[in-house]
């Protein structure tokens, strides 16, 4: 990415920032670019490892965000600075590197990390000093419930499995489904999915197959699912792996996948088996909500594609970081900042409510479908009726 920007970008970001005030939290006015002492927020993202699908594009997404806001002026004049560390996609290192910024950087909040076990490893280190932190993932086990300071840019696991239910029920009128999970978040999804069997009578989860998070071969097990006698599959991961296990033995059903695979960086990886997949999500690149249109044109400007979730939901974080800070005392407490976000807030992804128990707010009606089409997205018609 080129960092030196002309002082007619500098004026284009600026611009920029006035447009996206309609979506975002922050009340940001014209300014003259932030200048003195940077505030530091810290950073902790995947963006290395299995899990850097979803963490390069929502580095991609903060960094963006960092500089539209330092260019309409910062935080009282001042610049926000997002000191990013890699965790590699491992739990020790994200409490490592947490660890570092909280005592080291004296950072005012947290950014990410964006998978479970991260999450609960770096949270044991901000949570006992209610230092605020903002997450893009969805709330997925119990001890997350405990942790009042750490907010949630993504659907809880439980709402994540009612709308792919909704969708399978309602759009594909499917009876018999066919799992294909990791055992990492695809496990907690399938907990979820499982807990919520009942409100779907008409749909029956005919077999279910599981396989070890990094595998890079799961033919077997989607093999199995082949002879099952199914409507449809449902495939939960983090990885292209499944999606290419599913081409790779013709079993030739409509897809429905989580959002946890939905970034670009797996589409890729997916080749030519990223197609006729359904994925219940919240912005589609290249059809945005009219809401969503001024973010998705100053990031293709920036990086030259279409967004998705995850970098919408790093350019959220950022926003309504910054928004607390901007609006709060300087010399406020980690507490207090906490209990700031603690509001509704609109972002370029969705609309949040970080009162509500699961630290989201986000609602069944807010997710939009897309099918992937020989590796496009379009956004389909249907949309989830239910509470």
């Amino acid at each position: 990415m080129n960092k030196t920007f002309s002082s007619g970008y500098l004026l284009s970001m600026r611009t920029s920032a006035i447009a996206l005030v309609t979506f975002t939290a922050g009340h940001w006015a014209l300014a003259q670019p932030a200048t003195g002492e940077p505030i530091k927020i810290g950073a902790v993202l995947s963006v290395t490892g299995p899990a850097a699908g979803l963490g390069i594009p929502t580095r991609n997404g903060m960094l963006l965000a960092e500089k539209a806001i330092n260019a309409a002026g910062g935080v009282r004049g001042r610049p926000i600075k997002i000191l990013l560390e890699d965790d590699s996609s491992n739990p020790d290192n994200a409490r490592t590197k947490t660890t570092a910024l909280v005592f080291n950087e004296k950072v005012v909040g947290m950014l990410g990390p964006g998978q479970v076990a991260q999450i609960i490893a770096s949270g044991a280190v901000t949570d006992p000093l209610k230092i605020p932190q903002i997450v893009p993932a969805g709330l997925s086990v119990a001890v997350e419930k405990d942790r009042k300071c750490i907010f949630h840019l993504l659907p809880s696991q439980e709402l994540n499995a009612r709308a792919m239910m909704e969708y399978a029920d309602k759009g594909l009128k499917a009876k018999r489904i066919g799992v294909l999970h990791d055992a990492g978040y695809g496990n907690v999804v399938m907990g979820a999915l499982k807990s919520i069997q009942s409100q779907y009578p008409n749909v029956e989860f005919a077999a279910i197959e599981k396989f070890e998070l990094g595998a890079t071969d799961v033919t077997t097990q989607a093999a199995k699912l082949r002879l099952a006698n199914l409507n449809a599959v449902m495939v939960i991961a983090t990885s292209a792996t499944p999606f290419r296990a599913v081409k790779q033995v013709r079993l030739d059903l409509p897809v429905i996948a989580a959002i946890g695979s939905s970034s670009y960086e797996y589409v890729k990886a997916m080749g030519d088996s990223a197609d006729n997949i359904v994925i219940p999500e919240f912005l589609v690149g290249e059809d945005p909500l009219p809401s969503q249109k001024a973010f998705v044109d100053m990031y293709r400007k920036e990086y030259n594609a279409p967004p998705k979730n995850f970098e919408a939901a790093g350019w959220d974080m950022v926003h309504f970081m910054a928004e607390v800070l901007k609006t709060s005392a300087p010399n406020a407490k980690p507490a207090d900042l906490c209990e700031a976000l603690r509001k509704p807030h609109q972002g370029a992804l969705a609309a949040y409510d970080f009162r509500e128990p699961d630290l989201t707010g986000m609602k069944l009606g807010s997710f939009v479908y897309s099918k992937l089409v020989n590796g496009q997205y379009t956004r389909l018609p249907f949309r989830a009726t239910g509470q």
